[in-house]
């Protein structure tokens, strides 16, 4: 599907590796300026290498997502410049340990909902103003499958994703009679280090490449998009609905 976004400003977490990446490479060859976070200055130079060859344009912004008045002068640095934020892909996220939830250290547990929970809330709030200037406002939260299987030993890491599409949900609601929409996101399992960290073993070449997830991930993103408040599963290319517990 060929999507447009021409002069839209689009912000991306994580966008140092992985899907975050490729989705912002994917949000740039589509027309949009990028403005790419991320804690790595290195993975950021190469993106920002990837997208002048496909003749984007990109603002890098390195930081650590752990530094909540940073999320909050992001906010404020991107309406002084642009005055509107038309796209968020919040992506960055930690696994922490797969580990019995008994086991899990404390330190190791507040990491987790620090990075996955706090900032993304943190982050909502800093460009919650700045998609509501946007004619089309979007935004995709990056989720798991994790949030609704809780497998033993993910405690930490499907608690985070569960609230995580709860803010999302929540969010959607309440702009529900406004031009954003807001869409949470399960990948599936993909060839990323933090997979890769999770599940040693595993062979990746067997896992889709987070390439293909950011082309899944960019139609969502469009001017045309009019559903919100639902969860798009990459690995079946669709769109559900959340519904009560059985």
């Amino acid at each position: 599907m060929s999507v447009n976004l021409q002069d839209r400003i689009a912000l991306v977490t994580g966008a140092s590796r992985g899907i975050g990446y490729f989705t912002a490479l994917e949000l740039a060859k589509a027309g949009a300026h990028v403005i790419a976070c991320a804690r790595t200055v290195g993975g950021l130079e190469d993106l920002d290498d990837a997208i002048k060859a496909a003749g984007g344009s990109a603002t890098l912004v390195p930081f650590d997502l752990a530094d909540m008045n940073a999320i909050d002068s992001l906010g404020a640095s991107i309406f002084e410049r642009w005055g509107k934020l038309d796209i968020l892909v919040a992506n960055a996220g930690v696994l922490g340990v797969i580990s019995p939830i008994g086991h899990v250290e404390a330190k190791t547990f507040d990491k987790v909902m620090n990075i996955n929970v706090t900032a993304t809330w943190r982050l909502i709030r800093s460009v919650d103003p700045l998609l509501a200037r946007s004619d089309a406002g979007r935004a995709v939260i990056l989720s798991s499958g994790a949030a609704h299987k809780c497998r033993p030993f993910w405690g930490p890491y499907s608690a985070s994703k569960a609230a995580v599409e709860a803010l999302a949900r929540t969010w959607a609601g309440e702009t529900q009679s406004t031009p954003l929409r807001i869409t949470s996101v399960d990948p599936g399992a993909t060839r990323t280090a933090m997979r890769a960290q999770a599940v040693p073993g595993e062979n990746p070449e067997t896992l889709p490449h987070p390439s293909e997830v950011a082309k899944a991930i960019l139609p969502l993103v469009g001017p045309d998009v009019t559903e919100t408040g639902k969860l798009f599963i990459v690995r079946e290319n669709k769109l559900v609905d959340y519904r009560l517990p059985e």
